[in-house]
C-alpha cells in the first residue's frame, strides 16, 4: 500500500509564492516519478510538473519559468515551488506517485490553492 501526503497549500495574493510538499510512504519502488497535477473547477485534472527518480523534469507550459519541481529520494518526497501565482493558478493541487512505467498510479487527497486578492 502506498500513501501520499500533500502540505502547503492554502491562500495568496497574485504575484506571491507558495510551496506544496508531498511525502509518500509504503512500498515505493526506487524508479518512480512523481508529480503534480491540478484541477480547477469545472476543467479536466492536468499536470503541473512531474519529476523522475533519476532527475528528469516535465512542466505544463503553464508552468515553466515559475514553477520549480524538486524531490529528495531519500524522503520519498517531491515538492514544488510556486511564484509568480495567478489566479488562473487556483486548484486543487494533487500529488502523483507512478511506478512500474505507470502501471502502478497512486493519488494525494489534493490541497487548495487559492490565488486572490
Amino acid at each position: 500500500q502506498v500513501h501520499l501526503v500533500e502540505s502547503g497549500g492554502g491562500l495568496v495574493q497574485p504575484g506571491g509564492s507558495l510551496r506544496l510538499s508531498c511525502a509518500a510512504s509504503g512500498s515505493i519502488l526506487r524508479v518512480n516519478t512523481m508529480g503534480w497535477y491540478r484541477q480547477a473547477p469545472g476543467k479536466q485534472r492536468e499536470l503541473v510538473a512531474a519529476m523522475t527518480s533519476g532527475g528528469s523534469t516535465n512542466y505544463a507550459d503553464s508552468a515553466k519559468g515559475r514553477f520549480t519541481i524538486s524531490r529528495d529520494n531519500a524522503k520519498n518526497t517531491v515538492y514544488l515551488q510556486m511564484n509568480s501565482l495567478k489566479p488562473e493558478d487556483t486548484a486543487v493541487y494533487y500529488c502523483n506517485l507512478k511506478m512500474t512505467f505507470g502501471t502502478l498510479d497512486y493519488w494525494g487527497q489534493g490541497t487548495q490553492v487559492t490565488v486572490s486578492s
